[in-house]
């Protein structure tokens, strides 16, 4: 089941954010650090209802923040929808223990899924451009990889920006 986040469960999510920044490390991908994802941030995302956690048995397995704000890192992208009606994904996260098992593409059906009921123009996110993994996975969902930006606190290496068009 995928629902909006409580605050109660901000301690299990930051739990979950940190085993995979971890696992992640393990694998020569320093995406997230001690700095992000903050425990401040999951909370202030939790605040304006747009963290949501996929849960199943009580057991938080994946988080999605879903957001229709667009960074400023943003802007110098040439996107492909010309609008500013996009649903921006941040912070998708599935714990080491089931990865590979289909929670990513779940959650990120839920985003698509949102953005076409709330008539969304498209759907924007950034990935790590060490994370090749993560690179194919958007790749096979049909999204096109636009440009690059970058998160001077989180790594000298750019970040990936994607969209993919919903209408």
């Amino acid at each position: 089941m995928i629902q909006l986040a409580q605050i109660s469960e901000l301690q299990e999510i930051k739990n979950l954010t940190e085993a995979c920044a971890k696992a992640m490390q393990g694998k020569g991908i320093f995406q997230w650090n001690e700095h992000y994802p903050s425990l401040q941030k999951l909370e202030e995302d939790i605040h304006k209802k747009e963290l949501y956690v996929l849960k199943e048995e009580k057991m938080i397995l994946g988080i999605i923040v879903l957001t229709n704000h667009m960074d400023e890192e943003y802007v110098p992208i040439e996107w492909l929808s010309k609008t500013n009606n996009n649903l921006y994904v941040h912070r998708l996260a599935v714990h080491p223990s089931v990865w590979g098992e289909g929670y990513g593409q779940q959650l990120m059906d839920f985003a698509e899924s949102m953005a076409r009921q709330q008539n969304y123009e498209s759907v924007r996110l950034d990935t790590f451009s060490q994370n090749q993994r993560n690179q194919r996975f958007y790749e096979a969902r049909g999204y096109t990889r636009l440009g690059d930006i970058y998160f001077p606190k989180q790594s000298e290496h750019p970040f990936y920006c994607y969209e993919l068009l919903i209408k």
